[in-house]
């Protein structure tokens, strides 16, 4: 069977990255750690550092290899959050560990790699089938820096 695995490449601290998203996230553990026994761009045998992990039900592979893009936008985490608690812990567990916010419950972790914290009842306000309730959370949202589900649910049930 076929089997898609995202690869993020990690300048430094792989590990140490890894470590931190794994605590995050319930169900998640490294399955395995190697180092490349050959030389390759990135460098001579065993520079690269290779780490297979899961986060929920998604497998992941970090590549500790040095310099190459940068983490962006392109490439994101997003965790569906049944509660506003939930919300709340992700968000702070990312910016205590030297996190930097952005808008629309996005987050940008110390090693750059980006998450949007959501709660899972977002996806159905947004596609609902009343366009002006779908409108009305996604304005909410688009106002927001941590998302609230409160906030949303008002916005989306509110009387116009």
């Amino acid at each position: 069977m076929t089997n898609v695995v995202s690869n993020l490449w990690f300048e430094k601290d792989a590990l140490k990255a890894v470590e931190f998203y794994i605590s995050l996230v319930p169900g998640s553990a490294i399955t395995r750690t190697t180092v490349m026994p050959a030389e390759s761009p990135a460098g001579p045998a065993g520079s690269v550092k290779v780490i297979e992990f899961t986060l929920g039900k998604q497998e992941f592979l970090a590549l500790e290899a040095g310099p190459l893009d940068p983490f962006n936008h392109s490439f994101s985490i997003m965790i569906q959050c049944d509660t506003q608690e939930e919300i709340d812990r992700l968000w702070s567990a990312l910016l205590e560990n030297g996190g930097e916010v952005e808008q629309c419950g996005w987050i940008r972790d110390r090693w750059g790699l980006c998450w949007q914290i959501v709660p899972r009842v977002l996806g159905d306000m947004v596609a609902h089938s009343d366009r002006d309730r779908a409108k009305r959370a996604t304005e909410a949202m688009l106002g927001m820096i941590k998302l609230d589900i409160a906030g949303l649910e008002r916005a989306f049930h509110a009387r116009v």
